[in-house]
């Protein structure tokens, strides 16, 4: 049989090889890394045979699906020490997720607390170093059926009902044996690092009318040394939580008369808000936008012609009825803007049009979905709509682009990828707009600007917005943490559905593509981001308060006052530390507050008509004169922003 592998090469094997002896066939330092092989695009174990002509790659560590397989496997062993300490416990799923796993348990009327976990994950690494194999058996579900009902065991049973008739999968690794179609890693050996991280209740199949079972969640690395660093990070991204930060530094507030997810933002988050959209408005305006205003409510009858009814009335505002009509809270800005353009009477003359709005939506996300400012229901969205012709789509989805690029440069953003998600061919006329030949053209040109461009993405499947391929950005904060801020979406259904035309140059009317695009996403994740990239302490041109003014005691405070004034006329934010405390004090809180300059002011300064300057984090910085403190920080700001 013939072997493809991602570099192109082939090589022939016997049918029958093992995923592993083909690994061995390349290095045995591969062999001794790889964790599972994607055969024809399915993840499956290396100890299953290959019998036929097959494209294979080989994952480890370093892929994400080669992690995933790593901590399913974990999940596995961490249900064999729960068996050794509760014996008759049942088990219902036990799945990977985004750092590490989980799996959901019944004990019977015992309990796991935190102070369990150092003796579970002793059994654990002791089971790790049998180096016991996870095998794969096959049965048919009647056999499967008899099995666990010999056990008494429902959630098995239960789990038996939702398969179809034919080969059932077992996986067993020393003394556990449980239901799993895998795949799972050659052995238990590889699990070198292991920390349970938290136990919580979870409700049999996520219904609050069932049994709450047990979910215990845990972590597990190659090597001790990952499982150092992924601990360290965790204390990092604990410090610099955006929740904890937004109450420290005085930043934005939820309150439970306004209502969850509704933040609420003081007068310091007022600051940034204020920052970003002068950015935003100078970029925009210096590329060919234009800004609008539209009202946050609409009629229903507009959202039905831009399709985002009944599509996506799960997470609108339920309507509300007025003079024989029903409103929606506005959860989107394009079909406003749709009107807008509708109204331009353009021609191609006119095109590209670009319609920007910091513009206010409103969606309803679930309650259990609501965090911080990561995910809210009131949004104000870096928004704007560009209606062009086919002819300019690539130079104007470049730009976009290019538009990201430079953010990404002007916030120190290293680490990011475009996800590039495509219509499933399948679910036309359900998900997505039954129009499969547009589908695949506007694919084609997104791909054909990314690719060009030479920017990191990745494609995706079975992910679009109903109307169009889309693209979400993702970034990676300082330490490592990903978030995703942003979308760039091409449209080709609801230009039509809205009559919007223009006029070409044969004089024919014709329908524009539109290309929506949110650069800074929304004020609300944006800056949540923001906050924990840099741990609050924001550069200089976005920080709340840019100067704290530190008098060594109250003879002081008119010199105070005057620097004040002199910073205040050069568009400087300050404020004045008037309080009777020691300096040392000042100078300590100021720090905690994240101010990035501190002016020391007594008898000295005032008499030379000069500061003594501290930087955040840094130190003394020296004296300098009232006029070159300003000059520079003026230089510094200009610096970070015009990346």
């Amino acid at each position: 049989m013939k072997i493809t592998f991602p570099d192109k090469n082939v090589r022939e094997y016997a049918p029958g090889t093992t995923g592993l002896d083909i690994a061995k066939s390349i290095s045995e330092g591969l062999a001794r890394k790889v964790l599972a092989a994607r055969v024809n695009g399915e993840v499956r174990d290396l100890a299953r045979p290959v019998d036929s002509d097959a494209a294979i790659e080989f994952l480890t560590w370093d892929d994400t699906d080669g992690k995933s397989t790593f901590w399913h496997s974990s999940a596995h062993l961490m249900a064999e020490a729960l068996e050794h300490f509760y014996p008759g416990v049942k088990f219902w799923v036990g799945p990977p997720v985004e750092n590490g796993f989980y799996y959901d348990v019944d004990l019977r009327g015992k309990t796991i607390s935190n102070e369990d976990f150092s003796k579970i994950e002793a059994k654990m690494k002791e089971l790790a170093k049998q180096k016991n194999a996870y095998v794969r058996k096959e049965m048919p579900k009647e056999e499967a059926v008899r099995y666990f009902s010999d056990k008494d065991d429902e959630y098995k049973l239960d789990l038996l009902e939702g398969l179809e008739d034919g080969q059932i999968t077992f996986y067993t690794q020393g003394n556990f044996t449980d239901l799993c179609k895998g795949p799972h890693i050659p052995n238990t050996g590889l699990i070198k690092a292991i920390k349970l991280m938290n136990v919580a209740g979870a409700y049999w199949k996520g219904d609050d009318s069932n049994k709450q079972l047990t979910r215990l969640y845990g972590v597990t690395f190659p090597k001790q040394k990952d499982l150092d660093e992924y601990l360290a990070m965790l204390e990092e991204a604990r410090k610099r939580d955006h929740r904890k930060l937004g109450r420290d530094l005085s930043l934005f507030m939820f309150d439970d008369d306004v209502g969850p997810g509704l933040p609420l933002w003081m007068p310091n988050g007022a600051v940034i808000i204020d920052e970003l959209e002068k950015l935003a408005r100078q970029t925009e305006r210096d590329a060919g936008y234009v800004r609008v205003r539209t009202p946050h409510i609409a009629k229903e009858s507009m959202y039905k012609t831009s399709g985002h009814l009944p599509y996506y009335a799960d997470s609108m505002y339920p309507p509300m009825e007025m003079e024989g009509e029903r409103y929606y809270l506005k959860a989107m800005n394009c079909p406003h803007h749709h009107k807008i353009f509708g109204h331009m009477n353009a021609s191609y003359r006119d095109l590209p049009i670009r319609l920007a709005e910091y513009g206010t939506c409103y969606r309803y996300e679930q309650s259990g979905e609501l965090f911080g400012l990561m995910r809210v229901r009131s949004l104000q969205m870096n928004d704007a709509h560009i209606y062009c012709t086919e002819e300019q789509f690539a130079e104007e989805f470049r730009a976009v682009n290019d538009m990201y690029l430079r953010y990404f440069r002007i916030f120190n953003i290293d680490k990011y990828v475009m996800r590039f998600s495509t219509h499933s061919a399948d679910k036309l006329g359900k998900k997505y707009v039954d129009n499969a030949e547009l589908w695949l053209k506007t694919e084609k040109m997104v791909r054909d600007v990314l690719v060009e461009s030479g920017i990191p993405h990745v494609e995706v499947a079975d992910e679009a917005a109903f109307y169009g391929p889309k693209i979400d950005v993702q970034v990676w904060s300082a330490i490592g943490k990903e978030f995703t801020i942003a979308t760039n979406q091409v449209d080709f259904a609801q230009p039509g559905r809205f009559g919007l035309e223009y006029r070409n140059s044969k004089n024919e009317m014709e329908t524009p593509i539109c290309i929506h695009r949110a650069p800074l996403g929304t004020h609300e994740r944006f800056i949540g981001f923001l906050t924990e990239h840099y741990a609050g302490n924001f550069p200089l041109w976005l920080a709340p308060h840019q100067v704290s003014i530190l008098p060594i005691s109250d003879r002081f405070n008119a010199y105070a006052l005057r620097i004040h004034g002199l910073l205040n006329n050069s568009d400087i934010r300050s404020l004045i530390d008037r309080r009777d405390e020691k300096i040392g004090r000042k100078i300590r809180d100021a720090e905690l507050q994240k101010v990035p300059y501190m002016l020391i002011v007594g008898e000295k300064e005032e008499q030379e008509g000069t500061v003594s300057v501290r930087q955040h984090r840094q130190g003394d910085a020296g004296t300098r004169t009232i006029d070159l403190f300003i000059s520079d920080l003026k230089a510094e700001i200009q610096r970070q922003t015009s990346v």
